[in-house]
């Protein structure tokens, strides 16, 4: 990937990218829905792909001259189809919103009622929220967790789901560290009449590893993103049955978008084609190894984490004992090396722009070629920093030991930034 035609013709944001790679190379990002793409990903995002407007379905388009845009969107449709061992999919959606967003269009209608994981309990922004569209739209009941256990319980969804008769139950999450019952889910969703939608745009490289149960057998629709732990492009994909397969379609061209990102759905694919090698399921399982490594750390230095554990990339960092907030301890964190994002507890006393959590992912430190070993180097790091958030000593001592950490597992050495 060469810099220099962007350097010669744009040198501010040629800049811009080049302190961002220094940032990326040099910080150890630890914020769960967060990875690194392979650089024959990015390649295919940035080719010439980008110019083509391909309104449409391959074979069914808007636009001549589409035969070869067509293949590329047909060979990500084959490698989605057999990663997941999905009938349908859409590989389209230009995001994980806009893929919830098409879900909700083929199935409900607005003022329809949906039912939800809470966003302060760790659901996502487009599970109801009141500030999305999906709150706007729609009457949103939710489910939360056992504020003790921090896990979902499946009679109190069951409970949830029988008082308010929602259309659609929504399973899935964006700071939840334990697995979800899928085939639970379906059977209250059946029970209640509703149809059921899974977002496993966190967990869908552990799905597609075999290391977390699939959704697809027990939802009629699934959605996903192509990145975090897919380690793909930034982008969207929905799993439907044959059933619902022309209604998803349809919900997203002509419904909720117009032309596709044809170069985005070409690094998709190759994506997808690197997720069907055998070394991406030892990826995903070091993942996991790393955060439970990274998890037991932390108790074990005295700290607590939502629901005592995980059991996939992430965790959730409660910092109420210490009296301290996620903002603050974001801003720390960051100053020590350590890319992190504040994220609310279950019964989190703080606004949600402040917090009492910080939420830790593994996917993208294990993409660097990181291990248990450094799990707890960085886990015993975070303890000293929350333990003496104020002393620039500690801070300092912690980032030298993240700055050496860093330089042992370098990231993307076949690119140098010129200007820092």
């Amino acid at each position: 990937m060469s810099v220099s035609r962007l350097h010669q013709a744009d040198p501010e944001i040629a800049a811009a990218i080049d302190a961002e790679l220094h940032r990326q190379n040099s910080h150890l990002e630890l914020i769960a829905s967060e990875n690194f793409a392979s650089l024959a990903v990015m390649e295919a995002q940035g080719s010439v792909m980008t110019n083509k407007y391909a309104e449409g379905l391959p074979g069914k388009r808007y636009y001549g001259g589409c035969e070869h845009v067509d293949k590329a969107e047909l060979i990500a449709i084959d490698r989605a189809k057999r990663l997941f061992d999905a009938p349908h999919v859409n590989v389209q959606p230009h995001s994980g919103a806009s893929a919830n967003i098409a879900a909700f269009l083929a199935t409900i209608k607005p003022g329809d009622t949906i039912l939800g994981l809470r966003l302060d309990q760790g659901g996502h922004l487009t599970h109801g929220s009141a500030v999305n569209i999906s709150g706007l739209y729609f009457n949103v009941e939710a489910y939360g967790v056992n504020v003790e256990t921090g896990l979902i319980e499946m009679e109190e969804v069951r409970r949830q789901a029988v008082a308010t008769q929602p259309k659609l139950i929504i399973a899935g999450a964006s700071a939840y560290p334990r697995q979800l019952d899928f085939a639970a889910f379906r059977a209250i969703a059946d029970e209640v009449g509703a149809i059921l939608m899974v977002d496993m745009a966190h967990i869908a490289g552990l799905v597609a590893a075999g290391l977390h149960p699939t959704p697809i057998p027990h939802a009629q629709i699934t959605t996903t993103t192509t990145h975090k732990t897919l380690r793909g492009p930034r982008g969207g994909m929905i799993f439907s049955d044959t059933e619902w397969a022309t209604k998803i379609d349809k919900a997203v061209f002509p419904g909720s978008q117009g032309g596709p990102l044809m170069h985005v759905i070409a690094a998709k694919a190759v994506a997808l084609g690197e997720a069907l090698r055998p070394d991406f399921i030892t990826y995903q399982r070091q993942v996991i190894a790393n955060a439970q490594a990274m998890a037991e750390t932390l108790i074990s230095e005295g700290l607590s984490l939502v629901s005592g554990g995980t059991d996939n990339h992430l965790l959730l960092l409660d910092l109420r004992a210490q009296g301290l907030t996620g903002k603050l301890m974001e801003g720390v964190f960051g100053a020590a090396g350590l890319t992190v994002n504040k994220n609310a507890v279950p019964n989190d006393p703080q606004k949600p722009f402040v917090t009492s959590g910080i939420r830790i992912g593994t996917p993208a430190v294990t993409t660097r070629g990181m291990n248990e070993d450094d799990m707890r180097a960085i886990a015993r790091g975070m303890a000293k920093l929350v333990r003496e958030p104020e002393s620039a000593t500690v801070v300092e001592a912690v980032r030298k030991d993240m700055a050496e950490l860093s330089h042992r597992h370098p990231l993307y050495p076949e690119l140098q930034p010129a200007t820092v």
